[in-house]
């Protein structure tokens, strides 16, 4: 294997066979040695959280294929913190896709003299930010990606149908252990012209409930590996 990139929480690797190959580490995002998937530096390292998290992935992606739904998963190796993916090139430097069932968070910053904190979302809202840790990720919209031409607008409406479906099973898992998700944030790219899910499915990206109680991310990784 060559390594490819060196991420904060995963190193890539590209494969002989074209794939790539995703080392998971045990390295968080934090600050001060409190763990907070917001940051965008290393702040603490958590042993086991690399296989715990890439364990996650799994359960997810394998519910995604159950359903139909193509990503770039491949298959993984828990004792060795790896999965294998398809290779994708990503949106632009980067786009993140955020899932909103329940308004909260930046939303309400951003339109709190509209919406109470906590009220549903009916059907999902989907929007997306640019990764730029300098201008804050700043918000895109459809037409936005379009008229950058970071991808065609039948990219974008393939993109936001499957944010949509993803996140409704994602919520549908999380119900069955009495959990709310109240949103989430995937990363998506194009391989061979098509938009798949790339990255992981893990709980630093998504906020969950329970019982009006929101469930710290270690905590959140646990009861989804049971």
């Amino acid at each position: 294997m060559t390594k490819i990139y060196e991420g904060k929480t995963k190193d890539v690797y590209s494969l002989e066979n074209g794939n790539v190959m995703l080392k998971f580490k045990d390295d968080c995002t934090g600050k001060d040695g409190v763990f907070d998937p917001g940051e965008n530096t290393v702040g603490l390292t958590i042993e086991g959280i690399g296989k715990a998290n890439l364990k996650s992935s799994i359960h997810y992606f394998e519910l995604l294929k159950q359903a139909g739904i193509k990503t770039h998963y491949v298959s993984a190796n828990i004792d060795d913190a790896t999965m294998e993916v398809l290779p994708a090139k990503v949106f632009g430097h980067g786009l993140e896709v955020i899932c909103r069932l329940v308004a909260t968070g930046s939303f309400i910053r951003r339109y709190g003299e509209y919406i109470k904190d906590g009220t549903p979302l009916e059907g999902g809202y989907v929007e997306c930010t640019f990764k730029n840790d300098a201008k804050g990720d700043p918000l895109v919209t459809g037409e936005g990606l379009v008229a950058l031409k970071v991808m065609t607008a039948e990219m974008f409406e393939s993109l936001k149908d499957q944010t949509l479906k993803i996140t409704k099973i994602v919520a549908d898992d999380l119900k069955k252990r009495g959990l709310d998700l109240w949103d989430i944030k995937f990363e998506f790219g194009y391989n061979n012209g098509e938009v798949v899910l790339i990255d992981e499915i893990a709980s630093g990206n998504m906020r969950v409930y329970k019982d009006g109680v929101i469930v710290n991310p270690v905590d959140l990784t646990k009861i989804i590996n049971g």
